[in-house]
């Protein structure tokens, strides 16, 4: 029982997180200290979150990974595209 309520747990804790490089993630960095970032996270800020409309779901993201050609997107590509971007 208490082994079913701890993986419970982990998973609502880990919905409730945003996207790592979604705006609303960039968003709870800025107010984040950096000395509180992983090296994962401070890659991730600088690709996404540093120039605006750069963030995956974006307009900007979106239009720029529809010019890629589809072989070359990565399966996050692809999924946050699908998530993000098809309306």
């Amino acid at each position: 029982m208490l082994r079913t309520l701890l993986i419970g747990s982990i998973f609502l804790l880990s919905a409730c997180s945003p996207e790592p490089g979604t705006e609303q993630w960039c968003s709870s960095k800025k107010e984040q200290a950096k000395s509180e970032w992983s090296g994962s996270d401070a890659a991730t800020y600088a690709e996404n979150c540093l120039f605006d409309g750069s963030a995956v779901g974006s307009e900007n993201w979106c239009a720029g990974l529809s010019a890629k050609a589809k072989s070359k997107w990565t399966l996050n590509e692809a999924a946050n595209y699908a998530e993000n971007c098809v309306i």
